[in-house]
């Protein structure tokens, strides 16, 4: 059945294990969600994420996923696909890396590229071609306001950030018209595993807001969606701050 205006009936996660995938599938469960794919290495982990959905009411299942291997990826998401009709697709996937130390290690510095933007270009444009071959769905990706601009403390993650933004916005482009609906959605800090020991960020939200904030984007047909909403007019503000003054800010 089509995705009814934010409440679909199945689920692609890829990024199986993501506070926020997880948030946001539990959310669409308790509207009428009853199939959900969670893509992702295999784990333990993978697999308790599963049973936790199951235990909702879903038909959770797990399938090996790794962004860093695009040259598999036409082959796993197709056998989704081939399972029946998915509503929702989720890029939840990612590393923030260590800048410190990706500085001074290229090899990690392009791991968190591959990851996060070329990853996510091959599977993107997999789900993309499946969803519009079925001809409906929809497909979020979380972006990440460290992509709006340059920041000294996360320019390697905020620069992968910013082509997977870019891409995902063309991509929304292309499928226009087509019965797929594309939404960039772009977090400012999130309390999760992956920032936990970090400084906590103004404005900073929870995976179930962000969770929160996809389905209302989602009923809304909403092309890009900030969390928390606010942080929409402060980038705005420090895109036109001027790059001498920028650099001696606490960012």
């Amino acid at each position: 059945m089509k995705d009814a205006f934010g409440a679909p009936q199945s689920l692609l996660i890829l990024g199986g294990t993501s506070e926020i995938g997880l948030a946001t599938a539990r959310r669409m469960i308790a509207r009428r969600a009853r199939t959900v794919w969670l893509a992702g290495r295999p784990s333990p982990a993978l697999e308790q994420a599963a049973e936790a959905l199951r235990s909702l009411g879903a038909d959770a299942r797990t399938i090996a996923f790794d962004a860093l291997d695009p040259e598999s990826h036409e082959t796993v998401l197709g056998k989704v696909f081939a399972e029946g009709a998915i509503d929702m697709v989720l890029f939840a996937f990612g590393v923030l890396g260590d800048q410190a130390d990706d500085e001074r290690d290229p090899v990690a510095a392009v791991r968190v590229a591959q990851t996060n933007y070329t990853g996510a270009v091959s599977a993107g444009l997999v789900c993309a071609r499946a969803l519009q071959t079925q001809g409906h769905g929809s497909l979020v990706v979380l972006s990440s306001v460290a992509g709006e601009r340059a920041c000294r403390s996360d320019f390697i993650y905020g620069s992968s950030k910013a082509g997977l933004d870019t891409f995902t916005q063309g991509l929304g482009d292309a499928l226009h018209g087509t019965g797929v609906h594309v939404m960039v959605v772009r977090p400012g800090f999130v309390r999760t595993r992956m920032t936990a020991g970090l400084p906590e960020a103004p404005l900073a939200t929870t995976p179930e807001a962000v969770a929160t904030a996809i389905e209302l984007g989602l009923r809304r047909r909403s092309e890009t969606v900030w969390v928390p909403g606010a942080l929409r007019a402060v980038m705005s503000a420090l895109r036109h701050v001027p790059r001498p003054v920028f650099r001696r800010l606490p960012v």
